[in-house]
């Protein structure tokens, strides 16, 4: 199932802020040498990712989900002075390519990112969090948003991507992803601590603020 129409799609990223030469070359790079690159945030979502920051201001950012490295070099783009990113991801086989576009884009000084289990790595992270990504395995999504939350400040955002799951989420008998994925995001909108909203972009967005 396609994110969105094509010619939509077009439509949309041809009024849109190009992104970097180092993003766009990091895209195709992605899509020619590893596996699922469909999971790449690509131009549209990363360009509303740069937005954000950007708005935000954000200080002290923290993704769960590097991938090879696509959005974090977005999300670093919106930066205040002296801000920085800790960016964690379980697949040590992308460790070089990442770090080598880490490099590219000149932000290797902003990002420090960390191989392991995110459910081991984020407790021992002691920052207080203006803006968290989420884009790792879809069953433990709900157990992210319980760690981080007491850790984002008042008025900081968590942005969870692949909610809408190619439309599976309308399936009559979803698959164990599918299921924690709606299970997720019924949480995050049943939370008294946070506003949210889920934005059909792409293959869905959840994005709430801490109140």
């Amino acid at each position: 199932m396609e994110f969105l129409d094509p010619q939509l799609e077009e439509y949309a990223t041809g009024l849109s802020t190009e992104p970097s030469e180092v993003l766009q070359e990091l895209e195709r790079e992605t899509w020619a040498k590893v596996l699922i690159p469909r999971m790449l945030s690509g131009h549209l979502q990363g360009r509303f990712l740069s937005s954000i920051s950007h708005l935000m201001n954000a200080e002290h950012i923290l993704e769960i989900g590097t991938y090879t490295g696509y959005s974090a070099i977005c999300l670093s783009e919106g930066l205040k002075s002296g801000g920085h990113i800790h960016t964690i991801d379980i697949n040590e086989e992308l460790e070089p390519m990442v770090s080598r576009y880490f490099a590219k884009a000149n932000i290797q000084d902003k990002v420090t990112f960390h191989i392991g289990n995110a459910l081991e790595v984020v407790p021992r992270l002691n920052e207080e969090w203006d803006l968290v990504f989420i884009d790792a395995d879809k069953v433990n999504y709900s157990n992210y948003f319980d760690l981080v939350i007491e850790r984002v400040r008042t008025g900081g955002c968590i942005i969870a991507d692949n909610v809408l799951w190619s439309g599976n989420v309308l399936e009559e008998d979803p698959d164990t992803d599918t299921k924690a994925l709606m299970e997720f995001s019924k949480k995050v909108h049943e939370d008294a601590r946070v506003e949210n909203v889920l934005l059909p972009l792409r293959d869905g967005l959840m994005m709430c603020r801490k109140i």
